[in-house]
């Protein structure tokens, strides 16, 4: 059996409390967005996609070993875009701060740590995020993304320690996305 999963770090209350707030501020907006439930927001470092139920505990060691070797990440939210071209946005995001650079490092290592388990390595340059919401397909920007954008341009939080990885699975149901917590490890090294 294959279990879809991901590794991601959990929203600090401060920011959570944010990400809510403009969260909710999209949904009254007229924007053709489908939003994603606040509780659901989190910093996915490494999306796994679908790994064989025996791969689990292998992965797990290897995701465990990396979080030792760092120390936890001191980030805060630092403005809105979209992933996507103005004219066909894809996602709406809102961006990051902090200890950026070390985190890609982070990444890096985990996927080395992992490749022997069949993940797609992102070859592209690490850009964490907080995805807020997918555009329905087709949708045409307008005026209202640009208000938007533009309200959160300067958006910022407080900078908050993220100190524990979580491997998440991820089951897709009409409703929505269900994501199940199925382990945790502490940032307890000194990179």
């Amino acid at each position: 059996m294959e279990i879809r999963s991901f590794l991601a770090f959990e929203l600090p209350p401060e920011i959570k409390d944010i990400v809510s707030q403009v969260s909710g501020d999209l949904g009254k907006s007229p924007l053709d967005v489908r939003g994603v439930k606040t509780e659901n927001i989190h910093l996915t470092v490494v999306f796994l996609g679908d790994v064989l139920e025996g791969h689990i505990s292998p992965i797990s060691e290897a995701a465990e070993k990396v979080c030792t070797q760092y120390s936890p990440f001191d980030v805060s939210l630092k403005g809105t875009g979209v992933f996507g071209s103005k004219n066909s946005p894809r996602v709406l995001w809102i961006g990051l701060d902090g200890d950026i650079e070390r985190m890609s490092y982070f990444r890096d290592a985990l996927q080395k740590g992992l490749r022997p388990f069949g993940v797609k390595q992102e070859k592209r340059r690490f850009r964490p995020h907080l995805t807020l919401g997918r555009f329905r397909k087709g949708s045409r920007t307008d005026v209202h993304l640009d208000e938007f954008l533009s309200r959160y341009r300067d958006l910022t939080s407080p900078l908050c320690p993220l100190g524990e990885m979580v491997l998440f699975r991820s089951d897709l149901n009409p409703g929505g996305a269900v994501y199940t917590k199925m382990k945790a490890w502490p940032l307890t090294g000194k990179h």
